[in-house]
C-alpha cells in the first residue's frame, strides 16, 4: 500500500488559463509564472498514481487569497473525491487571511474533506498574526475529530528557490507549541525542526502531535535523511508526500530504497503512518 500525502490539482479552467489568476495572487504567480511549473487535474493524477502503484492520494489546491477562487478549487477537490472515493482524500485550502476561512473550513469538512492544507505563508512567514488567524481553523478541525492541518514549512538556510518562505525554526516551533492538541503535518520535513526531537527537554513534548511529509525531498536532502530519522525513532511520524506534479512518487521510491531502511520502516513511510491521520 502506498499513500501519497501531498498532491496538488486544479480545475481545467485554471490549468488552461493560469495567467488570468495572477492578479492579486502574488504567491500563485511566484510559483506558477513559469510554463515549467506543471499544473494538472484529477485525471492526470489518477494516471500517475496507476503508473507508480499509488493506492491513495491526498489532494488539495492552493492557498488562494481570493475567496471565490478558493471555493472553486475546493469544490473541485470535493468533486474529485466523490468521483474517486477509493483513490482520493481531500483537504480544504485557502489563505488564512480570508475573512471566511473558518466558514470555508466547516463547509469543506461537511462536504467530505478530511483535513485542511497545504496552508502557506509565502510572504510573511509563520508570524504571530498567522498564528492568530489559524486559531479558528484549528478549533474547527479539532471539533470534527482532530482532523489534520498541513502547513507549508521550509528550511531557513541553504539555496533559494520559488516558494521558499521567510519562516524561521523558532516560528515553526511556536506553531507546534501554540496548538499542542492538534494533529499538524509540516510539509517538506518541517523545515528541519524534527531534528530538535533530540533535545533532552521540552521539545519532544511540544512536537508530539507533529508529522512530517517528504515533499520535495529529492531537491532538498540526501537520501540518508530517511535512515537518520529512523535512527532518531521518528519513523512513525514520516509521511510520503510527492508534491505531485512537482515530482512523481517513483522519484521518492529511489531515495527511500537507497537509504537502507528496513522493509517494516518503508511500509510505515509508504502508507501505514498516513492511515492514522485520514481514517
Amino acid at each position: 500500500m502506498i499513500i501519497d500525502f501531498h498532491t496538488h490539482i486544479f480545475p481545467e479552467n485554471i490549468c488552461n488559463s493560469r495567467e488570468k489568476y495572477f492578479d492579486n495572487e502574488p504567491s500563485f504567480k511566484l510559483l506558477y509564472n513559469s510554463v515549467n511549473s506543471k499544473m494538472v487535474g484529477v485525471s492526470d493524477l489518477i494516471c500517475s498514481m496507476d503508473e507508480d502503484e499509488v493506492t491513495l492520494s491526498v489532494i488539495f489546491g492552493f492557498p488562494w487569497r481570493d475567496g471565490k477562487t478558493a471555493m472553486q478549487n475546493n469544490d473541485y477537490i470535493m468533486e474529485s473525491v466523490a468521483k474517486f472515493p477509493n483513490r482520493l482524500k481531500g483537504f480544504a485550502c485557502f489563505d488564512v487571511e480570508w475573512k471566511d476561512a473558518a466558514k470555508e473550513t466547516e463547509r469543506c469538512i461537511k462536504g467530505g474533506l478530511c483535513g485542511v492544507g497545504e496552508l502557506a505563508f509565502y510572504l510573511s512567514g509563520i508570524d504571530d498574526i498567522a498564528l492568530r488567524q489559524l486559531e479558528p481553523i484549528m478549533e474547527i478541525c479539532f471539533k470534527y475529530g482532530n482532523l489534520p492541518v498541513m502547513i507549508h514549512t521550509n528550511e531557513p538556510v541553504g539555496h533559494k528557490y520559488p516558494g521558499k518562505t521567510p519562516n524561521t525554526l523558532e516560528q515553526i516551533y511556536k506553531l507546534a507549541a501554540s496548538f499542542p492538541d492538534n494533529r499538524i503535518v509540516l510539509a517538506h520535513w518541517g523545515g528541519g525542526v524534527l531534528f530538535y526531537n533530540l533535545l533532552k527537554k521540552e521539545a519532544k513534548n511540544i512536537l508530539k502531535n507533529i508529522w512530517y511529509d517528504t515533499a520535495a525531498s529529492p531537491f532538498l536532502y540526501d537520501s540518508a535523511i530517511y535512515r537518520v530519522v529512523c535512527e532518531m525513532g521518528l519513523v512513525d511520524k514520516i509521511l510520503l508526500g510527492s508534491d505531485y506534479p512537482l515530482l512523481k512518487p517513483s522519484r521518492y521510491y529511489k531515495d527511500i530504497n537507497e537509504s537502507g531502511i528496513s522493509n517494516k520502516d518503508k511500509g510505515k513511510v509508504f502508507g501505514n503512518n498516513a492511515l492514522f491521520l485520514i481514517n
